[in-house]
């Protein structure tokens, strides 16, 4: 079968919200879940974590982390089959007072306005993580590694 193309990249992630992030916690691997947006202009994955997860702490200490995305459970006849992509990259907290907060934030609010509320509290912050990579199977047998230019054109693709 042919390679996945980048606007089912795309499409994996603009349908799904939620990621498994991946941290090192007191070197041991660690896997949470956070709601994630992805700003094209970077392009870049940002989330909204509270400083009281072990995630946060995490990244933190080891800007070093991966996210993973799968698509929904649908018809297909074998988990394998399903959709989904690992990014590799670096975490970095956006700072308040930064030029790129407001703009993160906007982002990540057109993406979930219900988050608005939690904007308010003082424990959680904006983190950007850069994507090195991106290894996207788009289904059984259909697997592509996505680095430089390529990974940026699929991530900016609409």
């Amino acid at each position: 079968m042919a390679a996945a193309s980048g606007s089912d990249l795309r499409s994996l992630l603009d349908a799904q919200t939620i990621a498994a992030l991946a941290t090192l916690h007191r070197g041991e691997p660690y896997a949470s879940m956070v709601p994630f947006a992805l700003d094209e202009a970077g392009p870049h994955f940002l989330i909204h974590v509270s400083a009281l997860a072990p995630h946060t702490k995490d990244l933190c200490e080891s800007p070093r982390v991966s996210l993973l995305i799968v698509a929904p459970d649908s018809a297909a006849p074998s988990p394998q089959a399903r959709a989904r992509a690992t990014v590799q990259g670096d975490a970095e907290h956006v700072a308040h007072d930064s030029p790129a907060y407001a703009q993160a934030k906007a982002v990540y609010l057109a993406r979930f306005p219900q988050a608005a509320d939690i904007f308010e509290l003082a424990d959680f912050s904006i983190f950007r993580i850069r994507p090195v990579s991106v290894r996207f199977i788009g289904g059984f047998a259909q697997a592509k590694s996505l680095v430089g230019d390529a990974m940026t054109q699929a991530l900016r693709a609409a």
